[in-house]
């Protein structure tokens, strides 16, 4: 188990807005470096997008949406972390913003160890292309 002073690079990414009316299948994980930009999403691309982008992740973060372009990413950049991570998917918010993300059906790598899925969210990007 780690003590309170283990780095830990991922945080809870809550769901804008408002709580899900039912318990999401994956938990959801933002790197920390980009928690602030998490947190501005509601205001950069409306509660509405930013509600369906947390939804699909603590849904269903292995089928590519059909209300936004969506895709594997190639070469490195889109190689699993680690065993039981997904491939990177791009995953387009809004024509100025974009995310990547990795989900993992069994992750063990919590305090308890017991497997669980969970999604990370690796980057969140607000420039354009």
């Amino acid at each position: 188990m780690a003590s309170d002073g283990a780095y830990r690079p991922y945080l809870p990414a809550t769901r804008p807005g408002r709580r899900p009316s039912e318990r999401p299948g994956y938990r959801v994980l933002i790197h920390r470096q980009f928690k602030n930009h998490y947190e501005q999403l509601p205001s950069r691309i409306g509660l509405e997008q930013a509600q369906r982008f947390w939804d699909h992740l603590a849904t269903s973060p292995g089928v590519m949406p059909a209300t936004a372009g969506s895709c594997i990413l190639k070469g490195r950049a889109g190689q699993p972390s680690g065993p039981g991570w997904s491939r990177t998917v791009h995953y387009e918010l809004s024509s100025m913003a974009r995310a990547n993300y990795q989900y993992n059906d069994a992750y063990t790598g919590g305090a308890l160890g017991d497997p669980h899925p969970v999604v990370r969210i690796l980057t969140l990007d607000f420039s354009s292309h």
